[in-house]
């Protein structure tokens, strides 16, 4: 199995931290987040890793690693920058990282043990971790409810309630060539302004209004997101143990 990280962002939300580099680049806990998930995937047995580049392309280097580029990262999605990278999704399974987050190699290994075409790990801490980021919680979570059997019914809308977020998607998922023929047919149909603006929620959104099954997996390890530089701060007492 092979890895993407998307990595073609600035991440402006971060203020003067990505005036001079992608916000992979930012440090935390004496590496940068790219060196955690770097390291993540090669613990758990990733070796052929590719990265997406955007925004200062010529600072993202990592030894081993394939790259892909977006010229076009002002005025892109996720699902574009993902779209970089088909040549390597339709060969064989590859695991999707967002750039701006922190997770454990057990993350990792739970996507790649997974069978099924798409399948995405759930957050279970996520309602703790809100709390401390946003005085109201529901001002920035999202929906994301499975049913019975694990299969992911709905995401990326936002919550008017609690009861509506069963997990928190954590930027890290996983596409089977199967899963990616999947996204192709589903797709096709749009123009390339939507799949500029379309973000990875709002592809899975549509994905399960398709009818195609996403797997939920659920998780209670180490992760975090950093979405602007008071996350990072907050991340950095919070996990200081950790580290």
């Amino acid at each position: 199995m092979r890895a993407i990280i998307l990595a073609a962002g600035r991440g402006s939300r971060m203020g003067a931290l990505t005036n001079e580099r992608p916000k992979c680049l930012t440090p935390f806990h004496g590496r940068t987040l790219l060196d955690w998930q770097l390291g993540a995937l090669r613990q758990a047995g990733i070796r052929h890793i590719g990265i997406v580049r955007g925004y200062q392309s010529h600072r993202i280097d990592a030894e081993g690693a394939t790259f892909f580029e977006n010229a076009h990262w002002e005025r892109t999605n996720m699902f574009a920058s993902l779209c970089k990278a088909a040549e390597w999704l339709e060969e064989e399974a590859c695991l999707v990282s967002y750039s701006d987050i922190v997770y454990s190699p057990e993350a990792v290994r739970l996507l790649a043990e997974a069978k099924e075409a798409i399948s995405l790990t759930s957050n279970l801490n996520w309602r703790a971790l809100w709390q401390e980021r946003f005085a109201d919680p529901l001002s920035d979570a999202e929906t994301f409810r499975t049913d019975e059997e694990g299969w992911l019914t709905d995401i990326g809308r936002k919550a008017a309630s609690i009861e509506e977020i069963g997990g928190q998607f954590m930027g890290l998922l996983k596409f089977t060539p199967e899963g990616w023929a999947a996204v192709k047919r589903v797709t096709r149909a749009c123009g390339s302004e939507e799949i500029a603006r379309m973000d990875m929620t709002g592809l899975l959104s549509r994905l399960i209004a398709d009818g195609v099954r996403i797997r939920a997996i659920p998780y209670d390890g180490l992760w975090l997101e950093v979405d602007s530089e008071r996350d990072l701060r907050l991340s950095e007492g919070r996990y200081e143990s950790l580290f």
